[in-house]
């Protein structure tokens, strides 16, 4: 009798220190999040990409009993899947299904994470589409997420956000089947896993998902590196060189704000008026592609913000202990990617110096509160939201940021840009064709200058002398050239 109570003590136990977030409704589709608050930081030396091809190996792989090809026939006529996401801090595993398909859709996925097949022929598919997605999908044909990839490398070599989530050429290679039965083994853990289910589900079913989910080990014995990014002291910039026709920029600094951190509210309404994504309203937006017509885009961030160009919001789970502030300028042709860098700076100072002009802060206030019911419209995004509000130890991501907003004063909301935001100390990176002839004229004293095919209004040609002699602070030696083949090699 006393071993049957010390179990079920010790079962008690593990149940209770898996967590969850349960968002019941009435939707009659039932979505899934399972994430692993463990990534690419805990990436050993010299296997950059082990989280990743842990992660895809489950999600894209076979069980113990079904190959892949029969778990995707599988979930074929339920038109679902189960994808992942993985990041430095947290590993995703997402699916949605119709509730009348919910013990066939969970069967499967459960079968997935708890009772991987391991095949070699998985591992292999697997392995090579992640080296593709380098060599092929971001030094090939993504200009712009390889910057500020890049630019995340720069402002935290020396730590493990210093290495790409997705991995490096070498590091992929050198990773075997039995280095990601190890990875799971000991960060696929209860204590790591945070369980999340939204929909119109069973009253029961967050008590099964527990219950089952309780054959993972307890326990991830493994230390959480803290991040402590190197002082910049002095402005560098990263060219990366590559046969490419258009120039592309990211620069930016870390900020000591995330998530329920004083600051963090008021940065935000400084971002939807600075830069906010894929939106013309922000001032980066006016001042260079709308009044110079200029590029397609350009855009400010205080969160990491991944495979911008393919999504108009940020995806949940993608939570750091860092952050960073940064500017995406959109690709610009040669010729006047230094202007429009100094433009960019120019308008950080501005910003900085004048902060958020009192006519503009009620309307960017109402337009924050707006788009911030945007992030969460679907209950899937509720459901990532809710998780990182978890993770971070805030309440309700949109209680938090409304009430906090609401009280923000203008001269709080510009105390905080001047505390956090700067012109010094910049990270600049530049994928390019012309690696040489665009560091000269980044580090070269003589005004940089644009032309109009259809000249902008005097005041705006006035300014723009002012911008063609704005200082980036870079010296020669501050400049590196990078062969495109290096990077994240």
């Amino acid at each position: 009798m006393r071993s049957l109570i010390l179990l079920l003590i010790a079962a008690g136990s593990c149940l209770a220190q898996m967590r969850s977030v349960a968002l019941p409704g009435k939707s009659t589709v039932v979505d899934f999040r399972f994430v692993f608050t463990t990534g690419a930081i805990v990436d050993p030396p010299g296997k950059a990409g082990l989280a990743k091809l842990t992660a895809q190996m489950l999600s894209g792989g076979g069980t113990k009993d079904l190959t892949y090809k029969q778990v995707v026939d599988a979930f074929y006529p339920m038109a679902a899947g189960l994808g992942s996401q993985v990041d430095q801090e947290m590993t995703v595993f997402t699916g949605s299904t119709h509730v009348d398909n919910l013990d066939a859709y969970y069967k499967l996925a459960h079968a997935m994470l708890l009772e991987p097949g391991w095949r070699e022929d998985d591992f292999r598919r697997i392995k090579d589409q992640s080296l593709n997605a380098i060599r092929v999908g971001l030094r090939s044909n993504n200009d712009e997420e390889l910057g500020k990839e890049v630019l995340y490398a720069n402002l935290y070599a020396g730590t493990p956000y210093g290495s790409y989530s997705q991995g490096t050429i070498s590091g992929l290679e050198s990773i075997t089947l039995d280095d990601i039965k190890q990875f799971y083994k000991q960060h696929y853990t209860q204590s790591n896993l945070i369980l999340g289910i939204a929909g119109g589900y069973p009253a029961n079913f967050p008590a099964r998902l527990k219950k089952d989910f309780a054959a993972l080990s307890e326990k991830d014995g493994t230390a959480r590196p803290k991040i402590q990014p190197p002082a910049l002291e002095h402005s560098k910039a990263t060219i990366v060189e590559k046969n490419t026709r258009s120039v592309a920029f990211s620069f930016g600094f870390p900020i000591d704000v995330k998530r329920g951190d004083p600051d963090y509210p008021a940065l935000l309404l400084m971002q939807s008026y600075f830069g906010p994504h894929r939106m013309s309203g922000g001032v980066l937006f006016q001042r260079i592609r709308e009044i110079r017509g200029i590029n397609y885009g350009d855009y400010a961030y205080i969160e990491y913000f991944p495979r911008g160009m393919f999504g108009f919001q940020p995806a949940p789970n993608l939570t750091r202990q860092s952050q960073i502030f940064q500017i995406w300028i959109r690709p610009i042709e040669p010729p006047t990617a230094n202007f429009t860098l100094r433009l960019a700076t120019y308008e950080l100072s501005k910003l900085i110096k004048d902060g958020i002009p009192a006519e503009d802060f009620d309307r960017v206030k109402q337009f924050l509160n707006k788009y911030l019911n945007v992030l969460t419209s679907t209950k899937d995004a509720e459901l990532g939201y809710a998780i990182d509000s978890l993770y971070y130890g805030i309440p309700n991501y949109l209680t938090y940021v409304k009430g906090a907003i609401a009280k923000l004063t203008l001269d709080e909301v510009n105390a905080a840009i001047r505390k956090h935001l700067r012109t010094d100390r910049i990270s600049f990176v530049a994928v390019a064709g012309d690696a040489a002839g665009l560091k000269k004229e980044l580090v070269s004293s003589e005004a940089a200058t644009i032309h109009y095919n259809s000249p902008p209004p005097a005041a705006i040609l006035e300014e723009d002398k002012t911008v063609g002699k704005w200082p980036l602070g870079l010296r020669e030696q501050d400049v590196m050239i990078v062969p495109l083949e290096q990077v994240f090699q």
